[in-house]
């Protein structure tokens, strides 16, 4: 079959295609595939893109050099824009964007999650309609080990997918959750050694992409409507709750501790 290939935004993010499988490629390895703001818009307009692409019928979104997303490049934002905190409101804004783009869009969404799917990132892989990871894959809802709480929707998607009490203690610890235990509780579908990770979304997508557009889309959107309790309201809680986390001294001192390899001393402030 036929492959074509071309890259955006200088390299952050590479678009490519088999057939009627698209494949959004996070390619910033060194950081971890950080989303920094050149990552973030590219990612933005092109799940954009192929969501309302009517050749494109299933999509993979994965990350380069052995990780899935480290979350949001802190260092990144604060580097370019000193300011960022004033203009955390629209930010996130964009961050949401990303997540109402993979769960409104009317074909399926496989997160192909090799190594580290943290923060933000581990958001963006609840957010998709399947997970396949490898052996090496983690989840982790590090937020509160800087004093901040899920902006990507986990609030939403955990209790879903793990009940309260796992979700909780997910987002509440922050500790790593391995690729067995993730299948364990049921939040990724399949787990493959790596070199066959690619290989096997490929194939899954491909299936997913001969089946029925119409049938699928509605799949999807009756499923998740039937959540109940809304992917709006969940976002909007958040966007708030995170905004008053971003302006804490906690937030201060909890990025001032991980910049500085130290346990962070939070007080309430």
């Amino acid at each position: 079959m036929k492959r074509e290939e071309n890259t955006m935004s200088e390299e952050v993010l590479i678009v490519s295609r088999d057939g009627a499988v698209a494949t959004l490629t996070m390619n910033r390895p060194r950081a971890k595939n950080a989303l920094n703001k050149a990552l973030l818009e590219a990612l933005a307009t092109q799940l954009r893109a192929v969501a309302d692409d009517p050749e494109v019928r299933a999509v993979i979104l994965t990350g380069a050099g052995g990780a899935f997303c480290a979350g949001a490049d802190l260092k990144s934002a604060f580097v370019d824009n000193p300011n960022v905190l004033d203009e955390i409101d629209v930010t996130l804004g964009v961050y949401h964007s990303l997540i109402r783009a993979i769960a409104y869009a009317p074909k399926p969404v496989i997160a192909a999650v090799d190594g580290p799917s943290v923060g933000f990132g581990c958001d963006l892989a609840l957010a998709c309609d399947l997970r396949i990871v490898s052996t090496e894959a983690y989840f982790q809802e590090k937020f509160v080990k800087i004093g901040l709480m899920p902006d990507g929707g986990g609030t939403f998607w955990l209790p879903r997918l793990v009940g309260l009490a796992r979700a909780m203690e997910i987002m509440m610890l922050g500790e790593t959750i391995p690729a067995a235990r993730a299948l364990e509780y049921g939040i990724v579908n399949r787990v493959v050694a790596p070199p066959e990770l690619g290989a096997t979304a490929l194939h899954l997508a491909r299936t997913l992409a001969s089946g029925p557009p119409l049938a699928l889309a509605g799949m999807k959107r009756a499923t998740r409507d039937a959540l109940g309790g809304g992917l709006e309201a969940a976002l909007n809680a958040e966007k708030e709750g995170q905004l008053r986390c971003l302006r804490s001294n906690d937030c201060m001192e909890g990025v001032a501790a991980w910049v500085q390899k130290r346990e962070p001393s939070f007080q309430g402030r």
